[in-house]
């Protein structure tokens, strides 16, 4: 196929997840079907996640994402993904990529998330069905490959360094988004801020896990803004680790804030676990981006509003662009160089 041709076929898989968008009723079995194996993925979740991608699959947006691709690949190569699985449709990035370069993919989902991904995939190749030749599942230890791109924890990258070190590899950490408030934040960007922490329960990269904010501020405003995820009490799996945690916390006699399901904890970690954020004060602005930036491999994204350091919108980071790539590096650009 040629570099026009493959984007035309994601086109057209943007058209058909707008279906999904649309009229998600439609749909209640596949939604309930994802729901069922991991009640994390509730259907808004998925639907959010579907309405994300449909509005990026777009023939002028992906016409300008892949500029520097030649129309055809004349030295195709087998790409391993390894898949993670905390978010619906995490992986979709990287299976564009290998795609949209004219790869093979030779994919391995997370036990998470085994159903809505190959999904939307299928959805592409009736798209496109010249896509079925070039994307292979393995339920088994990868092999046949040319090159590797996985996403794990700090842990599993340990296990991918050693296998897979002499392939050519992206290998991902763990990484997590903070915010950069200064007290200044109107009403609507705290409210932006809310969706940062809560879609997705707080479990993707680009979740806001940790604030940090000025000596002596008052949490009220943000507590009113974060109210509109009230309805997380009702999601039984957020709720146990609320009740989990805030039950350790107590227990250590440590400082917490309180809003009935969500515990602020002021630590010195970026990883928060669920239904907990973390907070530090800062004395000045410049104290807090120099704090940022010692630790910028370890961050995904900022999220603040006029800051001198590089930072997203509130409210925006589940809605990255094509060219924000995971961990600041570009995967179209790798596949090219193979």
């Amino acid at each position: 196929m040629q570099l026009q041709e493959r984007i035309n076929a994601f086109t057209q898989l943007g058209q058909k997840m707008a279906e999904i968008v649309l009229d998600p009723i439609a749909f209640k079995e596949l939604l309930d079907q994802v729901y069922a194996h991991n009640k994390w993925f509730t259907p808004t979740n998925c639907t959010a996640a579907m309405e994300q991608w449909r509005l990026l699959l777009e023939t002028e947006l992906l016409t300008q994402w892949t500029l520097d691709l030649p129309q055809a690949n004349k030295n195709p190569k087998t790409i391993a993904l390894i898949l993670a699985g905390n978010i619906p449709l995490v992986g979709f990035h990287d299976i564009l990529a290998v795609l949209i370069s004219g790869h093979r993919l030779l994919g391995k989902v997370s036990s998470n998330d085994p159903i809505l991904t190959k999904y939307v995939i299928d959805l592409l190749i009736q798209a496109e069905p010249r896509f079925a030749d070039q994307v292979s599942w393995s339920e088994t230890p990868l092999k046949g490959f040319d090159a590797v791109i996985a996403t794990g924890s700090n842990n599993s990258a340990l296990y991918f360094d050693h296998y897979f070190g002499k392939y050519p590899h992206i290998i991902r950490k763990n990484r997590n988004s903070i915010a950069l408030l200064t007290g200044q934040e109107s009403d609507n960007e705290l409210a932006g801020l809310a969706t940062d922490i809560f879609q997705y329960f707080g479990l993707g990269c680009r979740s806001v896990s940790k604030l940090y904010v000025p000596e002596g501020y008052d949490f009220e405003r943000f507590f009113k803004a974060v109210f509109t995820f009230k309805e997380h009490i009702n999601h039984n799996k957020y709720m146990n680790n609320y009740d989990y945690n805030k039950a350790i916390y107590l227990m250590d006699q440590a400082s917490i804030l309180d809003n009935e399901f969500l515990l602020l904890k002021e630590d010195n970690g970026l990883s928060s676990p669920i239904a907990v954020l973390y907070f530090s004060f800062y004395h000045s602005l410049t104290e807090a981006t120099q704090d940022i930036s010692r630790i910028q491999q370890q961050i995904q994204c900022v999220v603040g509003k006029n800051l001198p350091i590089d930072h997203v919108d509130f409210g925006q980071t589940q809605r990255p662009n094509l060219a924000d790539f995971a961990d600041g590096v570009n995967t179209l650009a790798f596949l090219q160089n193979l």
